[in-house]
């Protein structure tokens, strides 16, 4: 159960300090600082509770977001892949050229 379908179980999960989990924890720590400091109270020494609480929420929203967005790109992957077994006429492969092929010859000029 879950945000993500049961044919993105099979992706490795995402690691546990990730950027959305990262941003997300600090949003939910500084809304609670941000929340002591409307209510007239010293932000940081305040609601310790509060902030450990909103920061580790955010923690784990963010977590299930990469989990997800994971399953998304490999989803998108997954298609676009199978577009190109079905129709390898339209993505057929270019010779390779050398460096010096693509590049013009160099003739300073004194």
């Amino acid at each position: 159960m879950g945000i993500v379908p049961e044919d993105g179980k099979v992706l490795p999960p995402p690691g546990i300090v990730n950027r959305n989990s990262v941003w997300l924890s600090g949003i939910g720590w500084f809304s609670a600082m941000l929340n002591n400091a409307f209510n007239h109270r010293p932000p940081l020494k305040s609601g310790v509770h509060r902030q450990f609480l909103f920061a580790t929420i955010g923690w784990y929203i963010g977590y299930h977001l990469t989990k997800y967005e994971n399953y998304t790109y490999a989803r998108l992957d997954r298609d676009m892949n199978e577009y190109v077994k079905l129709h390898p006429e339209r993505f057929e492969t270019k010779e390779k050229k050398t460096f010096a092929e693509i590049v013009e010859p160099f003739h300073p000029i004194r």
